[in-house]
């Protein structure tokens, strides 16, 4: 009976042991969204499947949502029936929603004070300051940054010359003095006006921040959460006055409220001569000069310079990568080090190159100055395929690619610059977007309907942080 036992015993060890090793090799599944669905998301999963090369049991889909406040949306219903993604990206006015809902394991908290994770490193200090400083909450490293932009202008120089500009606008008032030497090329149909950009609510959060003010009280929400908007000030007069005189001049082609593709399709079909938007479209935009035919070059957003603090800096854009809580602690791990493996200096500077988002890292710039044959950085849109740069230096062959990174180099980092950050950022934007917007085409009592605004904005976001604030 004894020796039945033993060998019952034998055979069930054997069992145990040829079973072991595939469950240690079992794949972990990682489901990742991002809010693209051109050439990035195809860089995006070209850049999935190099890691996943790198490892037997880790597989990371990505997967396309439209845009930036669908995946917000999309990713609150998930979490209300149980089907989310591990990782999940998320744009700068998600911040406080990321913080608030408690849906997120903090980069820092699951790095843990180590050097890598699974073998891809980590290194916060190479993260451009003034991008780690917007994701940084309470001290602690919330998210991995991923794509950051920045607006900047975009000029048809060739226009500028004909109308005997030889410097580019880098100021508002330098704006309107363009906007009246290139009139006459408006009077003769040359052109249909000189300016058109996108209306959006990211543009006055920046020209805040360059004139050192804040959207809400608290310092942006940076020193304590935030309670009221902070809509009287001089600096947003000064915003709705500039768009006003833009307008009721004839300068500016009014769009509508955010949209991209017709005032950036204004400059590259050579309607206008100047154009505002994120240095994300600077490929874009650059391959439409070419294609037009005509010299393009960029400055960072003009501002205002009659304001007393001068320019202060401006805030980034886009968005970063958040883990999502409660993940098996195997997946957390594979979790993290992707987003690391994603983020790393080889692959942000062919981020880089496949959009015009800036290189999060100074890693990422020092190699795409220094480039050696073999890179095989840039991001060939036709073959969907990462290609030598060949060139020595991205920046000298490409220089309308680094005005993002001098402006956000030079940049303050302050709690202006740093951003605002409120838990009804998605629901107020169109508020004092549309303000500006009224004053814009109408005029009107612009006191009062700041007055009114700010109120509206105040008791939203006080209703938000009676459901969310701590006690």
């Amino acid at each position: 009976m004894l020796r039945k036992m033993a060998l019952a015993l034998l055979l069930l060890f054997i069992a145990v042991g040829a079973v072991m090793p595939a469950l240690a090799q079992e794949t972990i599944e990682l489901e990742a969204w991002v809010a693209f669905s051109d050439h990035r998301y195809d860089w995006a999963v070209d850049t999935a499947e190099r890691f996943n090369a790198l490892y037997d049991n880790i597989n990371v889909n990505m997967v396309s949502v439209v845009d930036y406040d669908t995946i917000v949306n999309n990713y609150t219903l998930g979490r209300e029936d149980g089907n989310y993604p591990e990782i999940v990206q998320l744009f700068d006015a998600a911040l406080q929603f990321a913080v608030d809902t408690g849906w997120f394991s903090f980069a820092e908290e699951i790095i843990a004070g180590r050097d890598e994770v699974l073998g891809q490193a980590v290194d916060f200090d190479d993260i451009i300051p003034v991008i780690s400083n917007y994701y940084t909450v309470d001290g602690v490293w919330a998210s991995v940054a991923w794509n950051t932009s920045t607006p900047i202008m975009y000029y048809n120089v060739d226009m500028l010359q004909a109308a005997g500009i030889e410097e580019l606008p880098t100021t508002w008032a330098d704006i309107l003095d363009a906007c009246v030497a290139l009139q006459p090329m408006v009077d003769d149909g040359t052109i249909s006006a000189c300016a058109s950009w996108p209306f959006s609510g990211w543009f006055i959060e920046q020209w805040l921040a360059q004139q050192n003010e804040y959207m809400v009280n608290n310092e942006n929400g940076r020193a304590a959460r935030a309670t009221e908007f902070n809509l009287d000030t001089d600096a947003y007069r000064a915003i709705a006055q500039f768009y006003r005189d833009m307008y009721s001049n004839g300068y500016f082609i009014f769009e509508g409220q955010d949209q991209w593709g017709p005032t950036t399709q204004n400059f590259i079909s050579g309607k206008v001569a100047i154009h505002m938007s994120s240095s994300a479209a600077a490929r874009a935009i650059s391959e439409g000069a070419a294609e037009t035919g005509f010299a393009l070059d960029t400055t960072g957003m003009v501002y205002n310079d009659d304001a007393p603090s001068g320019w202060v800096g401006n805030i980034l854009g886009g968005a970063t990568m958040w883990i999502s809580n409660g993940l098996s602690p195997e997946a957390e791990e594979a979790a993290m080090a992707f987003l690391l493996f994603f983020s790393n200096t080889e692959n942000s500077a062919s981020w880089h190159t496949a959009s015009g988002y800036v290189p999060v890292r100074n890693s990422s710039i020092d190699l795409l100055r220094n480039l050696e044959p073999g890179n095989e950085i840039l991001w060939d849109i036709p073959s969907g395929a990462r290609v030598d740069i060949e060139a020595d230096d991205w920046y000298a062959a490409f220089p309308n690619f680094l005005t993002a990174s001098t402006q956000l180099g030079n940049s303050t980092v302050n709690n202006a610059t740093r951003g605002s950050t409120y838990g009804t950022f998605q629901q107020s934007r169109p508020y004092y977007n549309g303000l500006v917007e009224e004053y814009m085409l109408n005029g009107g009592d612009l006191d009062a309907m700041i007055a009114e605004t700010n109120a509206t904005l105040t008791e939203l976001l006080q209703e938000y942080n009676f459901l969310f604030a701590d006690e």
